[in-house]
Protein backbone atom coordinates (compact mmCIF):
# COMPACT_ATOMS: atom_id res chain seq x y z
CA UNK A 1 0.00 0.00 0.00
CA UNK A 2 1.08 2.82 -1.09
CA UNK A 3 1.38 6.25 1.49
CA UNK A 4 0.30 9.38 -0.14
CA UNK A 5 2.72 12.28 -0.13
CA UNK A 6 2.41 15.09 1.33
CA UNK A 7 0.98 18.02 -0.93
CA UNK A 8 3.58 20.53 -1.59
CA UNK A 9 2.07 23.43 -0.03
CA UNK A 10 1.79 21.94 3.86
CA UNK A 11 6.00 21.70 3.52
CA UNK A 12 7.36 24.63 5.20
CA UNK A 13 10.06 25.87 2.69
CA UNK A 14 12.92 25.43 4.03
CA UNK A 15 12.17 21.35 5.05
CA UNK A 16 12.01 21.01 1.22
CA UNK A 17 15.98 20.94 1.37
CA UNK A 18 17.53 17.28 2.11
CA UNK A 19 20.20 18.70 4.46
CA UNK A 20 18.02 21.13 5.92
CA UNK A 21 15.95 17.71 7.12
CA UNK A 22 19.01 16.05 8.40
CA UNK A 23 19.68 19.05 10.48
CA UNK A 24 16.46 19.41 12.07
CA UNK A 25 15.89 15.74 12.84
CA UNK A 26 18.90 15.41 14.28
CA UNK A 27 19.12 18.65 16.23
CA UNK A 28 15.79 18.16 17.67
CA UNK A 29 16.91 15.00 19.45
CA UNK A 30 19.62 16.50 20.81
CA UNK A 31 18.28 19.49 21.86
CA UNK A 32 15.83 17.91 23.78
CA UNK A 33 18.73 16.21 25.93
CA UNK A 34 20.67 19.91 26.57
CA UNK A 35 17.41 21.39 28.08
CA UNK A 36 17.17 18.08 30.16
CA UNK A 37 20.71 18.25 31.01
CA UNK A 38 20.50 22.47 31.98
CA UNK A 39 17.28 21.54 34.19
CA UNK A 40 19.97 18.52 35.89
CA UNK A 41 22.46 20.75 36.41
CA UNK A 42 20.30 23.53 37.91
CA UNK A 43 19.00 20.87 40.34
CA UNK A 44 21.72 19.49 41.17
CA UNK A 45 23.33 22.29 42.02
CA UNK A 46 20.84 23.42 44.37
CA UNK A 47 20.71 19.99 45.95
CA UNK A 48 24.10 19.99 46.62
CA UNK A 49 24.61 23.78 47.69
CA UNK A 50 21.31 25.03 48.22
CA UNK A 51 22.68 28.45 47.22
CA UNK A 52 21.48 31.18 44.70
CA UNK A 53 24.59 32.63 44.42
CA UNK A 54 26.33 29.38 43.74
CA UNK A 55 23.63 28.77 41.01
CA UNK A 56 24.66 31.89 39.44
CA UNK A 57 28.79 30.68 39.39
CA UNK A 58 27.80 27.94 37.69
CA UNK A 59 25.42 29.57 35.06
CA UNK A 60 28.67 32.22 34.25
CA UNK A 61 30.83 29.13 34.12
CA UNK A 62 28.84 27.98 31.15
CA UNK A 63 28.43 30.98 29.43
CA UNK A 64 31.44 33.22 29.64
CA UNK A 65 34.05 31.91 27.08
CA UNK A 66 31.39 33.08 24.68
CA UNK A 67 31.58 36.30 26.03
CA UNK A 68 35.35 36.64 24.88
CA UNK A 69 36.02 34.07 22.20
CA UNK A 70 32.70 34.11 20.29
CA UNK A 71 34.50 37.13 18.05
CA UNK A 72 37.57 34.71 16.93
CA UNK A 73 34.90 31.94 17.00
CA UNK A 74 33.32 34.11 14.14
CA UNK A 75 36.64 34.99 12.20
CA UNK A 76 37.45 31.04 11.87
CA UNK A 77 34.06 30.74 11.07
CA UNK A 78 34.17 32.83 8.34
CA UNK A 79 37.94 31.43 7.30
CA UNK A 80 37.04 26.99 7.68
CA UNK A 81 34.63 24.92 7.02
CA UNK A 82 31.64 25.20 9.09
CA UNK A 83 30.54 21.90 8.75
CA UNK A 84 33.51 20.29 9.09
CA UNK A 85 34.07 22.70 12.48
CA UNK A 86 30.29 21.53 13.76
CA UNK A 87 31.06 17.45 13.26
CA UNK A 88 34.33 18.43 15.74
CA UNK A 89 31.92 20.57 17.89
CA UNK A 90 29.37 18.19 18.63
CA UNK A 91 31.76 14.92 19.51
CA UNK A 92 33.33 17.33 22.29
CA UNK A 93 29.57 18.07 23.62
CA UNK A 94 29.33 14.61 23.75
CA UNK A 95 32.42 13.98 25.43
CA UNK A 96 31.24 16.66 28.18
CA UNK A 97 27.92 15.29 28.44
CA UNK A 98 29.17 11.58 29.07
CA UNK A 99 31.73 12.76 31.79
CA UNK A 100 28.96 14.59 33.87
CA UNK A 101 26.97 11.53 33.82
CA UNK A 102 29.80 9.20 34.39
CA UNK A 103 30.60 11.33 37.56
CA UNK A 104 26.83 11.24 38.45
CA UNK A 105 26.40 7.96 38.24
CA UNK A 106 29.35 7.18 40.31
CA UNK A 107 28.02 9.27 42.90
CA UNK A 108 31.31 11.26 43.33
CA UNK A 109 30.53 14.56 41.44
CA UNK A 110 31.09 17.92 43.77
CA UNK A 111 30.51 21.38 42.47
CA UNK A 112 34.03 21.85 41.27
CA UNK A 113 32.99 19.05 38.48
CA UNK A 114 30.13 20.55 37.79
CA UNK A 115 32.08 23.85 37.36
CA UNK A 116 34.60 22.74 35.24
CA UNK A 117 32.48 20.93 32.83
CA UNK A 118 30.70 23.75 32.12
CA UNK A 119 33.61 26.25 31.59
CA UNK A 120 34.49 23.45 29.25
CA UNK A 121 31.06 23.65 27.36
CA UNK A 122 31.45 27.39 27.32
CA UNK A 123 34.59 27.13 25.39
CA UNK A 124 32.77 24.29 22.74
CA UNK A 125 29.63 26.73 22.28
CA UNK A 126 31.67 29.79 21.85
CA UNK A 127 32.68 28.27 18.61
CA UNK A 128 29.78 26.07 17.82
CA UNK A 129 26.76 28.94 18.18
CA UNK A 130 28.33 31.06 15.12
CA UNK A 131 29.57 28.22 12.87
CA UNK A 132 25.87 26.85 13.33
CA UNK A 133 24.22 30.16 13.14
CA UNK A 134 26.55 31.09 9.97
CA UNK A 135 25.91 27.13 8.34
CA UNK A 136 22.13 27.12 8.23
CA UNK A 137 22.20 29.58 5.17
CA UNK A 138 24.47 26.13 3.33
CA UNK A 139 21.72 24.16 4.00
CA UNK A 140 18.39 25.84 2.34
CA UNK A 141 18.77 25.09 -1.84
CA UNK A 142 16.90 28.44 -1.92
CA UNK A 143 17.74 31.77 -0.69
CA UNK A 144 14.29 32.90 -0.20
CA UNK A 145 13.81 30.38 2.36
CA UNK A 146 16.59 31.48 4.57
CA UNK A 147 14.23 33.10 6.72
CA UNK A 148 11.58 30.44 7.39
CA UNK A 149 14.78 27.64 8.25
CA UNK A 150 15.84 30.49 10.95
CA UNK A 151 12.13 30.43 12.57
CA UNK A 152 12.07 26.98 12.09
CA UNK A 153 15.44 26.15 13.84
CA UNK A 154 13.88 28.62 16.94
CA UNK A 155 10.80 26.59 16.90
CA UNK A 156 12.87 23.57 16.84
CA UNK A 157 14.84 25.29 19.95
CA UNK A 158 11.43 25.80 22.19
CA UNK A 159 9.96 22.37 20.71
CA UNK A 160 13.05 20.92 22.80
CA UNK A 161 12.56 23.76 25.52
CA UNK A 162 8.99 22.48 26.41
CA UNK A 163 9.53 18.86 25.93
CA UNK A 164 13.44 18.83 27.73
CA UNK A 165 12.41 20.24 30.91
CA UNK A 166 9.41 18.20 31.26
CA UNK A 167 11.00 14.89 30.93
CA UNK A 168 14.20 16.06 32.81
CA UNK A 169 11.95 17.09 35.57
CA UNK A 170 9.75 13.64 35.76
CA UNK A 171 13.60 11.80 35.24
CA UNK A 172 15.02 13.56 37.92
CA UNK A 173 11.97 13.07 40.67
CA UNK A 174 12.13 9.35 39.14
CA UNK A 175 15.42 8.30 38.72
CA UNK A 176 17.99 10.70 39.21
CA UNK A 177 19.64 13.42 37.45
CA UNK A 178 22.40 11.17 36.45
CA UNK A 179 20.07 9.66 33.53
CA UNK A 180 19.50 13.16 32.32
CA UNK A 181 23.28 13.51 31.31
CA UNK A 182 23.44 9.95 29.97
CA UNK A 183 20.80 10.39 27.91
CA UNK A 184 21.59 13.93 26.65
CA UNK A 185 25.04 12.81 25.96
CA UNK A 186 24.29 9.80 23.53
CA UNK A 187 21.62 12.35 22.12
CA UNK A 188 24.44 13.76 20.35
CA UNK A 189 24.86 10.52 17.95
CA UNK A 190 21.43 11.85 16.51
CA UNK A 191 23.21 15.44 15.41
CA UNK A 192 26.43 13.93 13.94
CA UNK A 193 24.62 11.22 12.17
CA UNK A 194 22.51 14.02 10.45
CA UNK A 195 26.18 15.75 9.58
CA UNK A 196 27.86 12.90 8.14
CA UNK A 197 24.70 12.00 5.73
CA UNK A 198 24.40 15.52 4.14
CA UNK A 199 25.82 15.96 0.89
CA UNK A 200 28.06 19.28 0.81
CA UNK A 201 29.46 21.54 -1.45
CA UNK A 202 33.49 21.81 -1.26
CA UNK A 203 34.25 24.08 1.08
CA UNK A 204 36.02 27.22 -0.86
CA UNK A 205 38.41 28.95 1.49
CA UNK A 206 37.63 32.85 1.05
CA UNK A 207 40.75 34.98 0.49
CA UNK A 208 40.66 37.07 3.41
CA UNK A 209 43.89 39.57 4.58
CA UNK A 210 44.62 40.62 8.11
CA UNK A 211 45.67 38.73 11.32
CA UNK A 212 42.43 37.74 13.54
CA UNK A 213 42.83 40.59 14.77
CA UNK A 214 42.34 43.11 12.19
CA UNK A 215 39.59 40.66 11.26
CA UNK A 216 37.85 41.18 14.69
CA UNK A 217 38.28 44.89 14.95
CA UNK A 218 36.46 44.94 11.37
CA UNK A 219 33.64 42.93 12.20
CA UNK A 220 33.14 45.30 15.58
CA UNK A 221 33.44 48.24 13.02
CA UNK A 222 30.98 46.67 10.32
CA UNK A 223 28.13 46.06 13.01
CA UNK A 224 28.29 49.00 15.44
CA UNK A 225 28.95 52.07 12.66
CA UNK A 226 25.32 50.69 11.12
CA UNK A 227 22.74 51.82 13.99
CA UNK A 228 19.92 49.29 12.95
CA UNK A 229 22.44 46.25 14.12
CA UNK A 230 24.09 48.19 17.11
CA UNK A 231 20.87 48.54 18.05
CA UNK A 232 19.69 45.26 18.13
CA UNK A 233 22.99 43.89 19.40
CA UNK A 234 22.36 46.10 22.08
CA UNK A 235 18.87 45.35 22.92
CA UNK A 236 19.57 41.11 22.74
CA UNK A 237 22.83 42.35 25.37
CA UNK A 238 19.74 43.95 27.51
CA UNK A 239 17.22 41.32 26.94
CA UNK A 240 20.35 38.37 27.88
CA UNK A 241 21.78 40.53 30.69
CA UNK A 242 18.19 41.35 32.51
CA UNK A 243 15.80 39.09 31.04
CA UNK A 244 17.43 35.30 31.25
CA UNK A 245 18.50 35.77 35.13
CA UNK A 246 14.88 33.54 35.64
CA UNK A 247 16.57 30.35 34.17
CA UNK A 248 18.96 29.73 36.83
CA UNK A 249 16.46 31.22 39.71
CA UNK A 250 13.74 29.16 38.44
CA UNK A 251 14.74 26.28 40.74
CA UNK A 252 14.52 28.54 44.52
CA UNK A 253 10.71 28.93 43.43
CA UNK A 254 9.75 25.73 42.17
CA UNK A 255 11.31 24.70 45.99
CA UNK A 256 11.06 27.47 48.08
CA UNK A 257 8.59 29.95 47.07
CA UNK A 258 5.81 27.39 45.34
CA UNK A 259 7.04 24.18 47.73
CA UNK A 260 7.02 21.89 44.96
CA UNK A 261 9.98 19.45 43.54
CA UNK A 262 11.92 18.74 40.65
CA UNK A 263 8.28 18.65 38.79
CA UNK A 264 7.36 21.57 39.49
CA UNK A 265 10.53 23.04 38.14
CA UNK A 266 10.17 21.04 35.10
CA UNK A 267 6.99 21.82 34.42
CA UNK A 268 7.60 25.60 35.08
CA UNK A 269 10.24 25.21 32.07
CA UNK A 270 7.89 23.05 29.91
CA UNK A 271 5.36 26.45 30.45
CA UNK A 272 8.09 28.52 29.51
CA UNK A 273 9.09 26.25 26.90
CA UNK A 274 4.90 26.08 25.33
CA UNK A 275 5.52 29.90 25.71
CA UNK A 276 8.17 29.67 23.33
CA UNK A 277 7.32 27.25 20.67
CA UNK A 278 4.20 29.12 20.21
CA UNK A 279 6.45 32.26 18.93
CA UNK A 280 8.61 29.89 16.97
CA UNK A 281 5.19 28.51 15.31
CA UNK A 282 4.56 32.17 14.19
CA UNK A 283 7.34 33.25 13.36
CA UNK A 284 8.12 29.78 11.36
CA UNK A 285 4.47 30.83 9.27
CA UNK A 286 5.03 34.64 9.06
CA UNK A 287 5.74 34.93 4.88
CA UNK A 288 7.82 37.92 5.12
CA UNK A 289 10.80 40.07 6.79
CA UNK A 290 8.49 43.33 6.74
CA UNK A 291 7.41 43.95 9.76
CA UNK A 292 9.79 42.56 12.07
CA UNK A 293 11.37 45.73 13.89
CA UNK A 294 8.10 45.64 15.45
CA UNK A 295 8.23 42.42 17.02
CA UNK A 296 11.77 42.81 18.46
CA UNK A 297 10.49 45.93 20.04
CA UNK A 298 7.82 44.30 21.85
CA UNK A 299 9.32 41.78 22.28
CA UNK A 300 11.47 42.88 25.74
CA UNK A 301 8.59 44.45 26.98
CA UNK A 302 6.16 40.86 27.06
CA UNK A 303 8.88 39.45 28.39
CA UNK A 304 9.58 41.95 31.20
CA UNK A 305 5.68 41.70 32.08
CA UNK A 306 6.06 37.53 32.18
CA UNK A 307 9.10 37.94 34.62
CA UNK A 308 7.13 40.70 37.12
CA UNK A 309 3.72 38.45 36.92
CA UNK A 310 6.06 35.34 37.82
CA UNK A 311 7.83 36.82 40.32
CA UNK A 312 4.95 38.19 42.76
CA UNK A 313 2.79 34.75 41.78
CA UNK A 314 2.69 32.26 44.46
CA UNK A 315 0.04 30.33 42.93
CA UNK A 316 1.54 27.21 40.33
CA UNK A 317 -1.41 27.35 37.93
CA UNK A 318 -0.84 31.24 38.03
CA UNK A 319 2.69 30.91 37.78
CA UNK A 320 2.84 28.50 34.90
CA UNK A 321 0.73 31.09 33.01
CA UNK A 322 2.79 33.61 33.39
CA UNK A 323 5.97 31.72 32.32
CA UNK A 324 4.56 31.41 28.88
CA UNK A 325 4.75 34.88 28.67
CA UNK A 326 8.40 34.86 29.47
CA UNK A 327 8.97 31.94 26.99
CA UNK A 328 6.84 34.20 24.31
CA UNK A 329 8.89 37.37 24.68
CA UNK A 330 12.34 35.66 24.85
CA UNK A 331 11.62 33.60 21.47
CA UNK A 332 10.25 36.61 19.85
CA UNK A 333 13.42 38.94 20.37
CA UNK A 334 15.97 36.11 20.10
CA UNK A 335 14.46 34.43 16.50
CA UNK A 336 13.33 37.95 15.64
CA UNK A 337 16.83 39.24 16.09
CA UNK A 338 18.65 36.54 14.28
CA UNK A 339 16.42 36.49 11.44
CA UNK A 340 17.10 39.60 10.70
CA UNK A 341 20.29 40.26 10.70
CA UNK A 342 20.65 36.80 8.63
CA UNK A 343 18.94 38.80 6.06
CA UNK A 344 21.03 41.51 5.73
CA UNK A 345 24.56 40.83 6.61
CA UNK A 346 26.82 40.56 3.69
CA UNK A 347 28.21 37.17 3.02
CA UNK A 348 31.85 37.88 3.70
CA UNK A 349 31.01 39.27 7.19
CA UNK A 350 28.23 36.44 8.63
CA UNK A 351 30.27 34.39 11.02
CA UNK A 352 31.77 37.30 12.39
CA UNK A 353 28.04 39.06 13.04
CA UNK A 354 26.66 35.77 14.35
CA UNK A 355 29.44 35.57 16.64
CA UNK A 356 28.69 39.38 18.15
CA UNK A 357 25.49 38.24 18.00
CA UNK A 358 26.25 35.19 20.12
CA UNK A 359 28.42 37.65 22.34
CA UNK A 360 25.35 40.20 22.77
CA UNK A 361 22.78 37.14 23.28
CA UNK A 362 25.00 34.23 24.69
CA UNK A 363 28.25 36.04 26.12
CA UNK A 364 26.10 38.58 28.48
CA UNK A 365 24.11 35.49 29.98
CA UNK A 366 26.77 34.72 32.48
CA UNK A 367 27.04 38.02 33.73
CA UNK A 368 23.84 38.18 34.26
CA UNK A 369 23.57 34.86 36.45
CA UNK A 370 26.27 36.25 38.09
CA UNK A 371 24.30 39.52 38.71
CA UNK A 372 21.13 37.63 39.10
CA UNK A 373 22.46 34.47 41.71
CA UNK A 374 23.90 37.90 43.89
CA UNK A 375 21.18 39.64 43.67
CA UNK A 376 18.99 37.17 44.93
CA UNK A 377 21.13 36.55 47.86
CA UNK A 378 20.80 39.76 49.06
CA UNK A 379 17.06 40.70 47.95
CA UNK A 380 15.61 37.58 47.20
CA UNK A 381 14.47 35.98 44.04
CA UNK A 382 11.32 37.23 43.77
CA UNK A 383 12.87 40.94 43.74
CA UNK A 384 15.14 40.38 41.72
CA UNK A 385 12.99 39.59 39.37
CA UNK A 386 10.58 42.15 39.20
CA UNK A 387 14.06 44.75 38.68
CA UNK A 388 14.79 42.17 35.47
CA UNK A 389 11.19 43.12 34.33
CA UNK A 390 11.21 46.53 34.52
CA UNK A 391 15.24 46.79 32.85
CA UNK A 392 12.75 44.91 29.83
CA UNK A 393 10.37 47.61 29.69
CA UNK A 394 12.48 50.33 29.52
CA UNK A 395 14.85 48.79 27.06
CA UNK A 396 11.40 47.86 25.01
CA UNK A 397 10.51 51.62 25.04
CA UNK A 398 14.04 52.84 23.93
CA UNK A 399 14.19 50.84 20.75
CA UNK A 400 10.46 51.60 19.63
CA UNK A 401 11.73 55.36 19.35
CA UNK A 402 14.13 54.66 17.81
CA UNK A 403 12.18 52.16 15.50
CA UNK A 404 10.70 55.04 12.65
CA UNK A 405 14.66 56.19 11.42
CA UNK A 406 16.11 52.62 11.83
CA UNK A 407 13.63 51.77 9.57
CA UNK A 408 14.61 54.20 6.99
CA UNK A 409 18.15 53.35 7.25
CA UNK A 410 17.63 49.37 6.76
CA UNK A 411 15.11 50.11 3.39
CA UNK A 412 17.84 50.45 0.87
CA UNK A 413 19.36 47.36 1.66
CA UNK A 414 16.00 45.50 1.46
CA UNK A 415 15.58 46.77 -1.57
CA UNK A 416 19.14 45.70 -2.90
CA UNK A 417 18.33 42.35 -1.64
CA UNK A 418 14.79 41.93 -3.95
CA UNK A 419 12.34 42.03 -0.54
CA UNK A 420 10.97 45.42 -1.23
CA UNK A 421 10.09 45.87 -4.94
CA UNK A 422 11.36 49.36 -6.42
Amino acid sequence: MKIPAIPKKLVLPALKSKNYRLFFAGQGISLIGTWMTQLATIWLVYSLTNSALMLGVVGFTSQIPSFFLAPFGGVFVDRFSRYRTLIVTQILAMIQSLALAVLALTGVIQVWHIIVLSLLQGFINALDAPARQAFVPELVERREDLANAIAINSTMINGARLIGPAIGGLLIARVGVAYCFLIDGLSYIAVIAGLLAMTIKPWKTPVITGNPLQQVREGFVYAFSFPPIRAILLLSALVSLMGLQNTILVPIFAEDILKGGAETLGFLMAASGVGALSGGIYLATRQTILGIGKLIALAPAILGIGLIGFSLSRFIPLSLFTMLFVGLGTILQIASSNTFLQTIVEEDKRGRLMSLYTMSFLGMIPLGNLLGGALANHIGAANTLIIDGIACIIGSIIFCKQLPALRKMVIPIYEQKGIIKH
